[in-house]
């Protein structure tokens, strides 16, 4: 990218973080304030359909209770079973003995009036029968939901449907409308029927009309359709209450965002930079990955295997932070952290099992400075680890001069580390190279191990590793059916996803116990 275009870039994302935020900052003080009152007000008819609910399952509780009685009909005992249903379930009004659709009695008279119900509106789910009526036995027009079970039946008044007190401190009302008639059943307040009507043809859960904002629910269960509505004015009080926190937090967004925006840029134009941060910041982490063995199944260790997540969550592959690493010079810092952090995670857990090890991956630029060597020196002194838990693994890409290497190989494996070669037959073409370092492991490439019945050099490899007295490792096991093949042909050790992925530290000590713990 030019400078000029790169001016131009910085130019136009100073605007959009300067005006941006403050523009947001305004319609989020009206959406937040909208948000709140529209969740009050929902909030409201969401109570209201539970207290329905509740009277409901109220009712039919009452019914079942009182279907139960076994004496004979409208006989004092039962008179009286009537009456303590009607007593103590506070939304009931009246309990009914049904003879067919005649009452015969009930809670209130032990013989009932001559009258006769029609067939119910409808019947819930589970057999209840529903009327929604104004029909009785006491010569009065009162609109009441009738509930019937078996042989009885409840009265409910539907005003309690609706007798829920808002929350909020404006004024919130309802009203309960029969599906089946669209009449209205209750209300705590006047309402024009024809905006539910309107409104429900057009499958409107949500509208305002005329300063006023309305919500409908529907409770099929028993026929009834539910509206609440509230007047829209504290809506604009809320909204500049609202615009005082959000316009000034807004402003403050303006400028850190400019200021993120610069920086970001900056990060994303250096890679050397963001590596450095990562390094710094300790973001890159340490996942381990069980290293078992073949014969019993039991862990050995584990490979450290470095993790760097991106601040949205991503795990950035090591295939790109690795190169990036070497790229820019901070292989060796990179090295420095994985190992810090091994001991920081592992020491005191290493100490409790001396019998397995942690091995660490060098690369080459690690081999032509003492600083590795130091730091292992000095951590493994602090912690108290010893030196045989340790290993270090090289791939053959990083012996491209085993002979200038020897030394440095040989310093470390007087120091009581074993030597693994990672990655084995990818990299290093003479093979006689391994004639002059002093290895304790080879570790066979994945790409070996996924061709096992198809590749007729793997075998060979194997052998070859065998008569040279040194340990096999496989890498990327993940059937059952490779395990096998490898420990028929003498391979001790593998690791893979067969076994287990590379762990976070909790998760791999957990992983570890339970392994230890099965054998």
């Amino acid at each position: 990218m030019t400078s000029k275009k790169m001016v131009g870039l910085v130019v136009g994302v100073l605007i959009l973080s300067v005006f941006l935020p403050v523009t947001l900052s305004v319609w989020l003080a009206h959406y937040q304030a909208e948000k709140e009152f529209t969740d009050d007000l929902d909030a409201y008819g969401q109570r209201v359909i539970l207290k329905t609910r509740q009277v409901v399952t109220d009712a039919k509780s009452a019914l079942n209770e009182i279907d139960q009685f076994q004496g004979e009909a409208c006989h004092d005992a039962h008179l009286l079973a009537m009456r303590r249903i009607s007593y103590t379930h506070r939304d009931i009004q009246e309990v009914l003995w049904l003879n067919g659709l005649q009452p015969g009695c009930s809670s209130l008279e032990s013989k009932s009036t001559e009258m006769r119900f029609p067939q119910p509106d409808r019947r819930t789910p589970d057999g209840f029968r529903i009327w929604l009526t104004d029909n009785n036995d006491l010569g009065i027009r009162h609109p009441m939901i009738a509930l019937a079970g078996v042989h009885h039946m409840v009265m409910m008044d539907p005003a309690s449907f609706v007798d829920v007190v808002p929350f909020a401190p404006w004024a919130m009302n309802s009203a309960l409308i029969g599906l089946q008639t669209g009449r209205v059943i209750a209300k705590n307040a006047d309402l024009d029927l024809r905006l539910w009507q309107q409104a429900h043809q057009a499958g409107q859960r949500a509208f305002s009309h005329d300063g006023m904002m309305y919500n409908l629910r529907d409770y099929p269960e028993i026929g009834l359709s539910q509206i609440v509505w509230a007047s829209s004015a504290p809506l604009t009080s809320k909204w500049h209450q609202q615009l005082l926190i959000w316009l000034p937090l807004g402003g403050l967004i303006s400028l850190l965002a400019a200021l993120f925006i610069l920086r970001l840029l900056k990060t994303f134009q250096s890679p050397r930079y963001r590596m450095l941060e990562a390094i710094a910041t300790r973001t890159i982490e340490v996942h381990y990955q069980p290293i078992v063995s073949l014969q019993s199944g039991r862990i050995i260790g584990a490979e450290a295997l470095a993790r760097w997540q991106l601040p949205d969550g991503s795990w950035l592959s090591p295939d790109i932070f690795i190169p990036l690493a070497a790229q820019t010079g901070q292989m060796t810092r990179l090295t420095q952290l994985v190992i810090e952090k091994v001991f920081e995670d592992l020491g005191p857990w290493l100490n409790q099992h001396p019998e397995l090890h942690i091995s660490i991956n060098l690369e080459q630029e690690d081999l032509v400075t003492p600083e590795i060597p130091t730091l292992l020196a000095q951590q493994l002194q602090t912690s108290g680890v010893a030196p045989s838990q340790i290993a270090l693994e090289l791939t053959e890409r990083g012996l491209i001069d085993p002979k200038n290497r020897a030394q440095v190989l040989t310093q470390l494996r007087d120091a009581g580390h074993e030597i693994y070669i990672d990655d084995f037959g990818t990299g290093y073409s003479n093979l006689s190279y391994l004639q002059n370092l002093n290895v304790d492991l080879i570790k066979i490439d994945k790409s070996f191990v996924d061709t096992l019945e198809f590749n007729s050099v793997t075998p060979h490899i194997i052998e070859m590793v065998k008569s040279m007295q040194l340990a096999i490792l496989a890498e990327g096991v993940e059937t059952e059916r490779q395990r096998q093949w490898l420990s028929e042909h003498g391979v001790q050790f593998a690791q893979g996803w067969l076994f287990s992925k590379a762990l976070p530290k909790t998760a791999f000590i957990t992983w570890a116990e339970n392994n230890l713990r099965q054998q």
